[in-house]
């Protein structure tokens, strides 16, 4: 009896444990409504444009052709340290990008220019020199470079899960249920992987002014408009 008792106990104890894991999770995307986001620098309260809800699916309209962007949108709140689940389907040739540590700052035009991106990518078509390993889905953008991964090809959904942690140095990457790599937030190796990139070297090809890149422990999520037709769904985030 007192075995039996000791069986059901723990039975109890464990599916107690894993619906708090559970629900400790919270919604970014209710899969209604854009509730919770707004388009970057934009009052909170101005109408977003370009994006729309579909089938419980956040859809970027957008032509296609790797232009026509600057409708990025941010989370109202802001995050530390966190981890962050969320599905994504490019198009063919597509583009985009989920950034964290987005600050928004009078004059600034892109959240990139603060926000470190985990690259999303159609990476078998995407034909603008972004072919490079440190480019790549799911990279840290520009950043650490991506070795042989499990990649669903355009049109098909990848799951990204990005775990933020300010206490203890450290951010990782899982894709599509396989752990890909982890990297330091701050200290000797940021600077040195900041120090050769885009973002501050001025001898890169694709170089670009962002003195302010990386700069924030606590900041905004935000998903990027690269002139694709993007689509996001299953976004969640749970604050370590």
């Amino acid at each position: 009896m007192k075995k039996t008792i000791y069986i059901l106990t723990l039975i109890l104890s464990t599916n107690f444990s894993l619906f708090s894991q559970e629900s400790n999770w919270t919604d970014l995307f209710n899969g209604e409504n854009l509730d919770g986001w707004h388009t970057y620098n934009k009052n909170v309260k101005k109408k977003i444009k370009k994006w729309y809800v579909e089938n419980g699916e956040l859809i970027l309209d957008s032509n296609n052709d790797n232009i026509s962007r600057g409708n990025d949108i941010v989370t109202n709140k802001k995050y530390t340290n966190f981890e962050l689940s969320i599905e994504w389907n490019i198009p063919f040739g597509g583009n985009s990008g989920v950034m964290f540590g987005v600050e928004e700052i009078k004059g600034m035009g892109e959240p990139w220019q603060t926000g470190p991106e985990i690259q999303v990518l159609d990476n078998d078509n995407f034909a603008d020199g972004n072919s490079l390993a440190i480019h790549l889905a799911p990279a840290l953008y520009d950043l650490k470079p991506v070795d042989q991964i499990e990649y669903n090809s355009y049109g098909k959904w990848n799951h990204l899960l990005l775990k933020i942690d300010h206490d203890n140095n450290l951010g990782s990457i899982t894709f599509n249920g396989n752990f890909v790599y982890s990297f330091a937030l701050s200290g000797p190796e940021w600077d040195k992987m900041i120090s050769k990139s885009k973002f501050n070297n001025p001898s890169h090809p694709q170089y670009v002014i962002a003195p302010l890149f990386g700069k924030f422990k606590t900041g905004k999520i935000a998903l990027q408009d690269h002139g694709f037709a993007v689509r996001y769904r299953n976004i969640k985030i749970r604050e370590l």
